[in-house]
């Protein structure tokens, strides 16, 4: 399925609360990833990935659509060389490859972009198809933390991927 990284803007509004306001992508994701996903959760997240230059947070654009997002967080302090990576995307395109091809995209994107050595993402144990994803774009499993993600009143495991950059 074809699709395009590009920075947010306002005018994602509507297709980002159309795609955002999911439960069943809310469930594995942060606390910051609110549902239900109101129109000021998404003005709020379009100011606050729109900050940055060059741009570390970007739409998924799928049939004109902003109809996810990935970022790359660039770490403070001694892991300045580090960042975690971030993403989610609209149910209805899941299991097209589109979340794997947009992970190397922005793999390549980060290392051209920062010095950085690693790039990292933190999947819950319960959220296989991220963890596939990850897995065929290149990650590798650093290592597991049983019950340290407490989601919806449930102790979950949560794992560390990383991919490193090839000197």
């Amino acid at each position: 399925m074809e699709f395009n990284l590009r920075p947010w803007n306002i005018n994602d509004l509507d297709s980002l609360i159309k795609y955002a306001n999911n439960e069943k992508i809310a469930k594995f994701m942060t606390n910051k990833f609110p549902h239900p996903y109101t129109i000021a959760h998404g003005r709020e997240f379009i100011e606050f990935a729109t900050n940055e230059s060059p741009a570390n947070i970007m739409a998924i654009e799928i049939g004109g659509e902003a109809s996810g997002g990935i970022g790359i967080h660039i770490q403070p302090d001694i892991y300045c060389r580090n960042a975690e990576l971030g993403y989610w995307l609209g149910e209805p395109f899941w299991g097209e490859g589109v979340i794997t091809a947009a992970i190397k995209q922005m793999v390549s994107y980060g290392f051209h972009n920062w010095e950085l050595q690693r790039i990292y993402a933190r999947p819950f144990g319960t959220n296989k198809g991220s963890q596939r994803a990850l897995e065929k774009a290149g990650f590798e499993l650093e290592g597991t933390f049983e019950k340290t993600i407490y989601k919806q009143g449930e102790y979950l495991d949560e794992l560390i991927y990383s991919i490193r950059r090839l000197n």
